[in-house]
């Protein structure tokens, strides 16, 4: 399967660990990501006015690099657009949906972008990869595993992006499974636990880090409370508010245990047998490698 790929900033900047362990993981189950040419930032945060069109403009011109890989041969008829990144996917599928389901609005962003060579026609399709993985099928990524993870306690977390709002969002917003399902797929064992879809504070970290602080704290210890070993998520600022904080979380609360946050696609890597160069471990703030050692999961 050959399919657009937006990657996002974040991605390619403080997170490109996170992309590579995407990228290679997911060619083991048959998936090329084949990056949009000349994508721009999606904006990062969906407006939510009514009036207020022109922050929907750059996430749609994203779709209509879409249209132009399947009119140039890129892709072969193949309009779903996948993201990695939970911020990105929210955003982008937001603005979709917006302008797909008016006309008016449509009109008004083809005005705005009449440079374009093509017009956006609303039939673009954002996927986020959980789901690419689940219409692929939880078997076949278990068949790829070359490394078992059974005695790996995982916390899933969703936070909010993924989930919410549910018109957009990939899973049961009270009761999601599709992450519970991957984990389990790749062998370890995926704990339950009460914070796993609670808010990590988002962009609070840039002006008010005390709420991330205190949210972060709350949400790790009750992943140490119920088990797990370590925590996994989508989204790039959810693993900065939860891994990187925890250097602010030890400073205010010295008792603090510190446990390790990784990429989903970092901890497929693993499970695929995939180099340590690919999982790229070195790039997280908490090395989760001595946790890995000591359960004989890497070297």
């Amino acid at each position: 399967m050959k399919i657009p790929y937006y990657p996002g900033c974040t991605l390619k900047s403080a997170a490109k660990h996170f992309e590579k362990s995407a990228i290679e993981s997911a060619k083991k189950i048959g998936v090329e990501f084949v990056e949009l040419p000349r994508w721009n930032c999606c904006g990062v945060v969906a407006s939510l006015a009514d009036d207020d069109l022109m922050h929907h403009l750059a996430p749609i011109r994203n779709m209509v690099r879409v249209l132009e890989m399947n009119r140039d041969g890129l892709v072969e008829d193949e309009k779903r657009l996948l993201m990695l990144c939970s911020m990105c996917y929210n955003t982008l599928s937001r603005s979709n949906k917006r302008v797909s389901e008016n006309s008016e609005d449509l009109d008004a962003i083809n005005d705005f972008m009449y440079k374009e060579e093509i017009d956006y026609d609303g039939s673009v399709e954002t996927v986020h990869f959980l789901e690419i993985i689940k219409e692929i099928g939880f078997d076949k990524v278990k068949k790829a595993v070359k490394k078992s993870l059974k005695n790996l306690k995982v916390a899933p977390y969703y936070g909010c992006m993924l989930l919410r709002p549910k018109e957009v969002g990939i899973d049961d917003p009270e009761t999601p499974t599709i992450f519970e399902n991957l984990i389990s797929s790749l062998t370890a064992e995926p704990i339950k636990w009460n914070n796993s879809r609670r808010c990590c504070g988002s962009f609070l970290t840039v002006d008010n880090a005390d709420v991330v602080i205190e949210l972060g704290s709350d949400i790790l210890e009750d992943a140490k409370n119920s088990g797990a070993d370590i925590i996994i998520t989508s989204c790039p600022l959810c693993a900065f508010n939860l891994d990187n904080r925890q250097k602010n979380i030890k400073e205010k609360y010295p008792d603090f245990k510190e446990i390790p946050v990784v990429y989903f696609t970092q901890l497929m890597a693993l499970a695929f047998g995939l180099s340590e160069e690919v999982m790229g471990f070195d790039g997280n703030f908490i090395d989760p490698r001595k946790l890995l050692k000591s359960k004989k999961l890497i070297k």
